[in-house]
């Protein structure tokens, strides 16, 4: 059975002439499709427990205005106490990897822990769906990823193709959540990955529009914003949206330090979890007495800003009860994402900027409405350090051309505005790529030692053939290791010289691993070697991971050393001396 798996998967390759890029794109496409449907679950989920507390599902704003004031305080803090709970019971859990797919990605084997990971988005689904004033996108995202981690562990994926999934599984979360496949790959681009390389941006891409065409397709599906008609903006007007740029840059840093100040004095009380969540939402629930708008993400009162007149002073009295709430229940250590929030205090602070100015000249000056949507982009580049995904992102909600420049100009001034201040983004992993002063001087003194990884592809010489091709078809790999009973290398199994073996028809039943081993396989690490030493080695083989054994003399096999890993350690290392 393992035999003939293994001939119709080499002849599958053979047949359409699929090398390991072109898979990736087809596991991208699958993994856009199981993204989007992680999201719609989540989706789904939020509207059940909306109807279960309250009777009512669809916006929060509407269900909050149509409660006795005492239910919109009991709601938020009672979630806020189940919400605490549930991640009491998550800490509990050995999480054993990361649970933040970012760091995954960025620094992880792409691994996410499930039981951990569902448990926190458990949390999180009790704080959006009782009132909380959170993004429900971070779980949306955290899930997809979580899918594309875990069919890359079915698949056996390398520690580098497992972070290329799980980026994929991002991008179809961020894409299914705000129907934007281009900024959706851009933000895991920008964001996750750090850098454009077209041999990751094209899977995430892929991941992108297979999940936009995946929420299209299926029943429910509405765009997160439904964007108005943008005007044509004068020569003289663009002045203004490089100031409203510029206000955006000042604004965004001090909304991320309140968050990080609210989040420092739930940590100074020392309330138990539960306690703590559940005072931040009875704080919110006070709040929303006198400001409704307060529950939810503020996808609604964002709509309601683009398309309806609203007095300046109601705007301002929204959005900062807004922020508040926003620094109450992400400080008392809520599980979510502070992403759509973002782009509400964006959108506020334009609406409110664009109706002075209009205020002013009203006769020459664009609506507030047009302010409002390229203040959204603006104070979410200024709070992400990555003005090229809010720039797409805002453009494709309103797939207007003339929104072009005046959010280009706004977008760039106000990042640079916020990066001059003290370069803070919501996101740690930004700060990660800043604060690497001490990680540069410790990879100076790197060997490979400290990046050997276990060797699971190892047989004795003596294995049966019938082990060979089981090692082959359960993981994706070219060589097979082969030692002595007392674990002395002694060479490596090549695929290719199996797959010959298979396709001539051969007798296989009789023969051993030993009999087709090559021992001429030269390109042994040893751990005391330096980086550069063995970097060339693999400039030499040109393959994804090497054999590590003890020394030359003592042939001991110890593991194995990914290219990955290696490339990674090695180019920190470069741009330290930079």
């Amino acid at each position: 059975m393992r035999t003939s798996l293994l001939k119709f998967r080499f002849r599958l390759q053979k047949l359409f002439r699929m090398s390991e890029s072109h898979a990736m794109l087809l596991w991208a496409a699958i993994i856009g499709f199981v993204g989007a449907l992680a999201t719609i679950f989540f989706r789904e989920c939020i509207g059940w427990v909306q109807y279960l507390l309250t009777g009512h599902s669809g916006s929060f704003v509407e269900i909050a205005k149509g409660l006795p004031w005492h239910m919109r305080v009991l709601l938020p803090t009672g979630g806020g106490v189940v919400a605490g709970l549930i991640l009491i019971w998550a800490k509990r859990m050995p999480a054993g990897a990361t649970s933040d797919y970012m760091e995954a990605v960025a620094i992880g084997d792409g691994r996410i822990p499930i039981r951990h990971t569902l448990l926190r988005s458990l949390s999180s689904l009790a704080t959006v769906g009782s009132g909380g004033s959170i993004g429900r996108e971070g779980p949306m995202v955290q899930l997809a990823a979580l899918c594309a981690s875990l069919v890359g562990r079915f698949a056996h994926f390398p520690a580098s193709r497992m972070r290329l999934l799980v980026a994929c599984g991002a991008a179809a979360g961020i894409t299914s959540a705000y129907n934007a496949p281009i900024a959706g790959a851009f933000f895991v681009t920008e964001i996750v990955l750090g850098a454009l390389v077209m041999e990751s941006f094209g899977p995430v891409v892929v991941a992108s529009v297979v999940a936009n065409i995946t929420m299209r397709e299926l029943p429910g599906y509405a765009p997160a914003y439904e964007m108005p008609y943008f005007p044509e903006v004068g020569g003289v007007e663009i002045i203004l949206f490089v100031v409203l740029g510029i206000i955006a840059g000042l604004l965004a840093p001090q909304f991320l330090r309140l968050l990080d100040i609210s989040k420092q004095l739930f940590q100074k009380t020392r309330l138990p979890l539960p306690l703590r969540l559940g005072v931040g939402g009875l704080l919110v629930g006070l709040l929303s007495i006198q400001v409704p708008e307060v529950w939810g993400n503020g996808y609604s009162v964002v709509n309601s800003l683009l398309h309806t007149n609203w007095l300046w002073s109601t705007v301002l009295v929204v959005m900062i009860y807004k922020i508040v709430a926003t620094a109450l229940t992400t400080g008392s250590g809520a599980v979510g994402g502070i992403f759509t929030p973002t782009l509400f205090v964006g959108a506020a602070i334009g609406f409110l900027f664009g109706d002075v100015a209009h205020a002013l000249w009203p006769h020459a000056i664009s609506q507030p409405f047009a302010y409002a949507m390229v203040g959204m982009g603006a104070f979410l580049a200024a709070a992400t350090n990555a003005p090229l995904m809010a720039i797409l992102m805002i453009f494709e909600m309103t797939l207007s051309y003339q929104v072009v420049l005046p959010l280009m100009l706004s977008c760039v001034v106000a990042y640079f505005i916020a990066r001059s201040l003290d370069g803070n983004s919501m996101y740690e992993i930004t700060l990660k790529r800043h604060r690497d002063a001490a990680e540069r001087i410790r990879l100076r003194g790197t060997h490979m030692s400290e990046l050997i990884k276990p060797a699971e592809t190892v047989l004795q010489k003596d294995a049966p053939f019938s082990e060979v091709t089981r090692i082959f078809l359960q993981y994706p790999v070219k060589y097979i290791y082969i030692t002595d009973q007392d674990n002395r290398y002694l060479g490596v199994v090549a695929l290719q010289d199996v797959t010959s073996l298979l396709l001539d028809k051969n007798d296989t039943d009789t023969k051993r691993a030993g009999e087709f081993m090559r021992t001429h396989f030269l390109h042994e690490v040893t751990p005391d070697m330096s980086l550069g030493e063995a970097l060339q080695l693999f400039l030499d083989h040109q393959g994804e991971r090497l054999p590590v054994i003890a020394s030359v003399e003592n042939p001991q096999l110890l593991g194995v050393v990914f290219k990955t890993s290696l490339l990674d350690a090695y180019f920190r290392l470069d741009r330290s001396g930079e």
